[in-house]
């Protein structure tokens, strides 16, 4: 397989290949350094955000470190940060807080932290991290480098070998064990006509895995564009029903559709009761039949009030799932509405055959009443809809097997008949991962436009390289200067974009600095990358 550039420049940052040897004026005494960063953003509500990485090498047998100069130049606000620490790691993976260089330090345009540390002789790597201050701005980067090094041998100059790497300011929605829950997955990102932001996900209470497990559908919601957050409300639980304690009654995978018409948000999920031990997409998760006992069941809570509160869940299987599917579920994204008001909420399911299919849950009556298309193709699931300029519908997938292209196709019927994309399994790469496809609509010079914006791990290898994608041409070509590169760590993927006021992007991923990640982009950075 070849590498497409924005790869190997990722991978890049990622590896740190050699660099050139250091010059004379950059050592001393048998010491020199490296300053070393990768992409990731730095996270309010995280108490420590890697910075950089300083690499010191060091030929003595009896050195000692004394203090390290850093220079926050090219960071938006220094007050957007509380803190400044140093820490000792056993290698550069390494994230360790046990072992401290110094005391932590106010940001300034030169912060000095001092100690001392016996540097062996070898490698030694120390880290750099800062917290940031709760109101620091999403509008902002955070930049840092090392400028001196001094030691009982002399004072050094590292040699910075990724500069220009600026670190995005998010927000760590949900952490591991926030508000008591074991793990956060799955999040859909949607933004309703009065411009508040909803957040739903997976609240998996007692450990990591998919259902069967004690899983609740959790709902966060911002009123200013993502800078701060409402307490979570948990808003589909479906408790200890029929005898059956919680872990038999999960629920999971939320799919959530605004209607921009009447305002009313639906939320929609699966439940799957009793089954223990057992996975809703693998054999014995689920089978053909309506009854609980028999089948993971179709499920949808309501909002009329801008998702402040919502309805009890209803149950949706019997009028939807076809009997002899032996599952039907949501799929757990932002869905979409057409400019005459009918309402698309993409499903995913396993047919008779254990076939993997994608299709599209429509309502032409705001909600009353709901039909499905044909499945767009088999080997399929997690996709989600977007209307193109043409007023077709393009349905993006998660490809099961072979899972390394996106499968894309293309409605005029709203689903009775499907085209398969030009891209269609040979265009945007994947890991096996659900992703994320949202029309961008603007204005240029007076002129009404709109691009295609797409976000997944950029990867076919790993849920690594989580990337934003835009295209001017309808899905057909996707420019590598347009990729934008949020985080080139391992996360469990999972993007959902929106968007937050007039100006700006935003979206939700399952990062590598937190459960569940957020992040604002504005227009401008995204569509003027050339």
């Amino acid at each position: 397989m070849t590498l497409r550039p924005s790869i190997l420049v990722a991978l890049t940052s990622l590896l740190f290949f050699a660099a050139p040897p250091a010059s004379a004026e950059e050592t001393a005494a048998g010491i020199s350094a490296a300053v070393r960063q990768q992409v990731h953003p730095v996270l309010i509500r995280n108490d420590h955000n890697p910075l950089l990485r300083v690499v010191i090498q060091c030929e003595h047998k009896e050195a000692f470190l004394a203090a390290l100069t850093f220079s926050l130049e090219g960071t938006d606000d220094p007050n957007d940060l509380e803190r400044l620490e140093v820490f000792l790691a056993a290698d550069e993976q390494d994230e360790s807080t046990q072992a401290r260089f110094g005391d932590a330090v106010p940001p300034a345009d030169e912060a000095v932290i001092r100690g001392n540390v016996r540097l062996k002789q070898g490698e030694n790597v120390f880290w750099l991290s800062c917290r940031l201050n709760p109101a620091a701005s999403l509008d902002h980067k955070v930049d840092a480098t090392c400028m001196r090094i001094e030691t009982s041998a002399g004072s050094v100059t590292p040699r910075d070998e990724t500069p220009g790497i600026r670190k995005r300011i998010g927000v760590a929605l949900r952490r591991h064990f926030d508000d008591g829950v074991h793990t956060y997955r799955i999040p859909a990102l949607a933004t309703t006509p009065q411009g508040t932001l909803l957040c739903v996900y997976d609240m998996r209470r007692r450990a990591g895995r998919d259902l069967q497990e004690d899983i609740d559908i959790g709902l966060l919601r911002s009123t200013d564009g993502g800078q701060t957050w409402e307490p979570q409300r948990v808003i589909m639980d479906m408790h200890e029903h029929a005898g059956l304690p919680q872990e038999q009654n999960g629920c999971s995978d939320p799919g959530i559709l605004v209607d921009p018409m009447t305002g009313e948000v639906f939320v929609a999920a699966v439940w799957t009761w009793g089954r223990p031990g057992t996975h809703q997409w693998s054999e014995g998760g689920s089978a053909p039949g309506f009854e609980i006992a028999d089948s993971s069941q179709f499920m949808m809570a309501r909002s009329q009030d801008d998702g402040q509160t919502w309805s009890e869940p209803e149950n949706l299987t019997r009028k939807l799932k076809q009997e002899q599917w032996i599952l039907f579920a949501p799929s757990p994204q932002q869905n979409i509405a057409l400019p005459d008001g009918t309402l698309i909420m993409p499903g995913q399911g396993r047919d008779a055959q254990d076939r993997h299919f994608s299709n599209l849950i429509i309502s032409r009556d705001h909600g009353e009443s709901w039909t499905l298309s044909n499945p767009a193709s088999l080997g399929n699931t997690e996709c989600q809809a977007v209307r193109l300029g043409d007023g077709s519908i393009m349905l993006n997938c998660r490809t099961e097997s072979p899972a390394k292209f996106r499968t894309v196709a293309v409605t005029k019927d709203l689903g009775e008949t499907w085209t398969p994309h030009p891209t269609n399994r040979n265009g945007l790469i994947e890991p096996n991962c659900n992703g994320s496809t949202y029309r961008l609509d603007y204005e240029e010079r007076g002129s009404k436009k709109h691009v295609l914006v797409f976000a997944n791990p950029h990867s076919q290898t790993g849920r690594d390289h989580h990337t934003i994608q835009v295209s001017f041409d309808d899905g057909l070509t996707w420019p590598e200067e347009y990729h934008l590169l949020l985080d080139v760590g391992r996360g469990a993927g999972y993007p959902s974009l929106s968007r937050a006021g007039q100006q700006d992007l935003a979206i939700v991923y399952e990062g590598s600095r937190a459960h569940l990640v957020f992040e604002r982009i504005p227009l401008d950075e995204l569509l003027n990358r050339r």
